[in-house]
């Protein structure tokens, strides 16, 4: 007896918890609450993308081609020989 009015206390619980949950989840203080937030966040957003600084490109020309095939002296590797290898 002791054991099943046990499980229905647990089954009760679980069953208002859940209830509970879904009533807060769907409430409309809930949804005005996350849609502040959001638009909190996007203003903030927006903030920070006009105090960005922009840095000047000094990239340019920096890279040289070098050909594979025209270079003999370039050894080819392989992944797993480098890992075994002890040099």
């Amino acid at each position: 007896m002791i054991k099943e009015l046990k499980y229905l206390i647990y089954l009760i619980v679980i069953f208002f918890f859940i209830i509970f949950t879904v009533r807060f989840y769907f409430s409309d203080e809930n949804y005005k609450n996350s849609y502040r937030s959001i638009s909190q966040l996007d203003e903030k957003i927006k903030e920070s993308e006009n105090n960005l600084i922009f840095l000047k490109n000094n990239t340019e020309n920096i890279i040289d081609f070098v050909e594979y095939k025209n270079s003999k002296k370039t050894k080819k590797f392989s992944f797993w020989k480098l890992l075994y290898n002890d040099e």
